[in-house]
């Protein structure tokens, strides 16, 4: 720092201060003046964080001839203060504040005058209590405002105190640095007031004054932070104009993750209803969804009449799996009601696997590369037993996913059919992969299957409906042809579970998200029907947790807590089934957040251990994707009870099951919190490993789905080089989770290394056909669409969570987490939960008729730019490639010239682009 005098100085070792020593032995100032000046030296003043005491004179010589005079004229001016005439009052402050505002001092250093003042305080302060009430006393407060800027280390809110004595609309004349020092002192008056129940309207005038002087000198986030502080976030909208809504709104929408409820609803509004203000339909209806309330999406849909935009919507709404009862009557409102229904994402999907010449079906050697195991163990895998069959037609299935066409499924010539090479509930799943092949084409794939609803092995009818569910996932037709065939009341209530089951499930997949009515009427008696079994009712709870995902729907809630409650069902609570009936019950309330705190109270009452893994499911999907810390630290707690080590001790098999269940559920829940925070991933990364080398093993099994739930799609290293060092675990479950969690990891992203990995593990686990099944099932998700899906819940630019994708992932999860049990025996079928959250990661642009066009865009690494000054890049390490384009994690693109105009805020999915009227082609 900057020494005001030539004065050597010697550092004290024992504080690490800087000491003066005095040039000559002159004697000290005498009387009150030197006792001023030492107290001086000694107190430390902050203006910006810096110190004053190693600038203060040790003594008046020191000073230069220029600083020496302005202390005199300032002395000079206190002096004329503390005489009687009042006349020289109005000319000294005058002469006092053109000294500070006209004083020139670097970024660092405290401006003299201020320095000079500083000792004077005390006095002028004292000064203004005498004085009467009139403008010099109010503008001599102005002046002790500024001043008061020096003690705030002494915790004096003197800047605030006397600016509120001092109103004045001039605030900005004191410069910048004032501005932010007055807005720190409110928000901590504005804290003390609260506490104390004390009005503060006169904080919140001051606020309004400040924020156009923050906005106006690019300090949005300045502006935003206040406000946000003193709670009134909703006055923003009047400082804002055309030119600094769009940065104030970016920053507003990337505090949310930071925020408590209802904060974070009031800044979400807020954004939302400034984008409509200023036209910005398509970031306007990415906050509607975030706010999770019908009315809000249907109002920003009908703000406009754009048909463009208004389609552009529909594509947000269609992607969300969100269902809007609107009639068309023009065709044009037919063609947004099939944007809204995904009814074209077939045919978008196979344009971009033409233009990246995929169109050619991978047979299961392409996956599996056989030849490039070890040759010791080259023959042994590929026996043709029923469990290696019911492996390659999941392979099949995901690897073919949308393409519409493979080697084995779909050949003609019924007998070829890969189905009679599997067994029992074999061919339900295998007839089931039909409708993965055939996902989101409905009219072509209802041929292909309906078939198989003829056959008269139960197995393979189960296998129709339940393929003619996936195929159905997320498309909307009006003629709802899964609900025509999956409703039917044979079906549903068929006496063979497993084509109930299959129907149940079915109908889950195709309306997940919709919140149709229709779907209680049909499958809500069954949950509280205590004459069915536990796997019928639990489906049917699970159902209508998809369906009504995040609604809260009160009919559903009630019927799962009867049947919970229900006397003549409590010794089927033990059953493994049950998990999924606690599971329907948490999905209601996804996303909801506080609002789930009234289900917990009830699910107190249930003694027996399933109330408590009900209320821990709740809470995990209630707050899934937050990443509220407060919550990780409960679930967290859950891991750490040490659980009671031999069966005798135990009260009984199920309660101990159950209190394994709920640390297997807690560490899972875990990851469904952290998921979509970047900061907050890392962290339960290392709390995960912590788990691993402390955990038991019902904790030990669930680490490595838990890591895959907090980056599905994402393969980091440090990810999956872990769960590769879990896939040799010594206790087989671990070893099958983390095999499982690889191919979560790498899904649809055709990592070579995973890869590489993966055919390790066939050769090592080639005499374990467990093991060996699950590598399989994790290299067909692997190279999952070829390479063109993702299962990630999260789009538009990571700031939208689908409900409906992270509820498919978490099903998945709580499957694996009893892998015997379920997947290695038979219901393997419950793997297709995955299908929810399958999505082409792909950028496809079109025009405003919706047909494909053919854009250069620039695809990179996307960059955080919020509250960066001037107009930051946004991604980088870019490469120019022309559209459809695929989208890794993380990636954005953008438009490579203006020639168009995008009408998406984010450049991800389908996209439609405008001719911009301004674009002159270049000569």
């Amino acid at each position: 720092m900057a020494q005001d005098s030539d004065a050597p100085t010697s550092v004290d070792k024992g504080k690490g201060k800087a000491v003066e020593k005095p040039k000559d032995d002159k004697p000290a100032l005498n009387g009150k003046k030197a006792d001023d000046e030492k107290k001086d030296g000694e107190e430390s003043a902050t203006l910006s964080n810096v110190s004053v005491a190693d600038e203060s004179p040790a003594n008046e010589e020191e000073l230069s001839e220029e600083d020496q005079q302005l202390k005199s004229e300032l002395d000079m001016i206190v002096e004329r203060l503390n005489e009687s005439d009042t006349s020289l009052y109005k000319s000294a402050i005058e002469a006092m504040k053109t000294s500070i505002k006209t004083s020139t001092s670097s970024m660092t250093a405290v401006p003299k005058p201020l320095k000079f003042l500083r000792p004077h305080y005390e006095t002028l302060t004292k000064l203004y209590d005498e004085w009467p009430e009139g403008d010099d006393r109010t503008s001599l407060a102005d002046v002790l405002s500024v001043i008061g800027m020096t003690f705030s280390d002494e915790d004096r809110q003197d800047t605030l105190k006397y600016r509120l004595l001092a109103p004045s609309s001039d605030i900005s004349s004191w410069g910048h640095e004032y501005v932010r020092h007055l807005a720190l002192e409110l928000g901590e008056v504005f804290e003390q007031r609260l506490l104390h129940d004390e009005p503060n309207q006169d904080l919140i005038d001051l606020a309004l004054i400040l924020v156009p002087l923050f906005i106006k000198s690019n300090a949005e986030a300045d502006a935003v932070d206040l406000l946000s502080e003193l709670e009134i976030i909703e006055e923003i909208p009047k400082f804002l104009d055309e030119n600094t809504y769009a940065r104030v709104c970016l920053y507003m929408v990337s505090m949310v993750n930071l925020l408590t409820y209802p904060e974070n609803e009031a800044f979400l509004n807020t954004a939302h209803n400034i984008y409509l203000t200023y036209k910005q339909y398509t970031q306007a209806m990415v906050l509607a969804i975030r706010l999770r309330k019908m009315e809000t999406i249907e109002r920003t849909y009908n703000a406009t009449d754009d048909p463009a935009v208004k389609k552009q919507m529909a594509f947000l709404i269609a992607r969300q799996k969100i269902v809007m009862d609107k009639e068309a009557t023009t065709d044009e409102e037919q063609v947004e009601t099939d944007c809204r229904g995904n009814v074209r994402l077939s045919e978008y999907f196979k344009t971009l696997a033409k233009e990246l010449n995929i169109l050619e079906p991978k047979t299961t050697e392409d996956i599996y590369k056989s030849h490039l195991e070890s040759s010791r163990v080259a023959g042994m895998t590929n026996l043709d037993s029923a469990k290696h069959n019911l492996a390659a037609a999941f392979v099949n299935a995901f690897v073919n996913a949308g393409f519409g066409n493979d080697k084995m499924m779909l050949v003609d010539g019924e007998k070829e059919s890969w189905v009679w090479k599997t067994k029992g509930d074999g061919m339900l799943s295998t007839v089931a992969s039909l409708g993965t092949l055939m996902m989101w084409d409905v009219e072509n794939g209802l041929d292909k299957i309906d078939k198989y609803t003829y056959a008269s092995e139960p197995d393979i009818q189960a296998g129709a409906l339940l393929a003619i569910g996936i195929m159905n996932s997320g498309v909307q037709l009006d003629s709802d042809p899964a609900l025509a065939l999956l409703g039917d009341e044979n079906k549903i209530s068929n006496r063979n579970p497993v084509i109930s089951t299959a129907a149940i499930m079915g109908l889950g997949l195709a309306y997940a998200g919709s919140n149709n009515e229709t779907i209680y009427e049909l499958i809500g008696p069954l949950i509280t029907d205590s004459s069915q079994s536990m796997q019928v009712s639990a489906m049917a709870a699970l159902t209508c947790g998809l369906v009504y995902v995040g609604s809260t729907n009160s009919e559903v809630s009630q019927a799962i807590i009867a049947t919970l409650m229900d006397d003549d069902r409590q010794n089927q609570l033990t059953d493994k089934w049950t998990r999924f009936l606690a599971l329907g019950l948490g999905l209601l309330y996804f996303g909801r957040q506080e609002d789930v705190d009234v289900i917990k109270e009830t699910l107190r009452v249930i003694d027996h251990p399933i109330g408590g893994l009900a209320s821990v499911l709740a809470e995990i999907c209630a707050w899934a994707g937050t990443g509220t810390v407060l919550k990780i630290q409960d679930l967290l707690h859950i891991c750490n009870e040490h659980q009671v080590e031999s069966e005798e001790q135990a009260s009984g098999e199920g309660e101990k099951k159950g209190d394994e269940l709920l640390q297997g559920y807690a560490v899972l829940g875990i990851a469904m919190v952290a998921m979509g925070e970047d900061i907050g991933q890392e962290m339960v990364l290392r709390q995960f490993g912590h788990l691993m080398h402390y955990g038991e093993a019902n904790i030990r099994k669930a680490v490595p789905l838990a890591m895959a739930l907090v980056s599905p799609s994402n393969p980091q290293m440090k990810v999956y080089d872990t769960l590769s060092r879990y896939s040799h675990d010594n206790d087989p479950e671990v070893a099958i989770s983390a095999i499982f969690a690889m191919g979560i990891v790498g899904a649809g992203t055709n990592n070579a290394r995973l890869a590489q990995l993966l055919r390790q593990l066939a050769s090592y686990y080639h005499r374990d056909q467990d093991a060996l099944f699950m590598v399989r099932i994790a290299q067909g998700l692997l190279h999952m669409g070829k390479g063109t899906m993702s299962l990630s819940p999260f789009h538009n630019d990571r700031q939208v969570l689908s409900g409906v994708s992270a509820a498919g992932l978490l099903v998945t999860m709580l499957t694996m987490l009893d892998s015997k049990e379920f997947v290695s025996t038979d219901s393997h079928y419950l793997l297709y939960y995955l299908v929810t959250a399958m999505h082409p990661r792909f950028l496809v642009t079109l025009d405003e008729q919706l047909n494909p066009l053919k854009v250069n865009v620039r695809v990179g690494q996307a960059v955080d730019v919020v509250g960066q000054a001037g107009r930051p890049k946004t991604i980088t390490g870019w490469q120019t490639q022309s559209t459809p384009v695929l989208l890794a994690h993380g990636e954005r693109a953008e438009l490579e010239d203006e020639e168009y105009l995008s009408l998406s805020s984010t450049m991800e999915g389908l996209v439609i682009l405008r001719k911009n009227p301004d674009w002159e082609e270049e000569k």
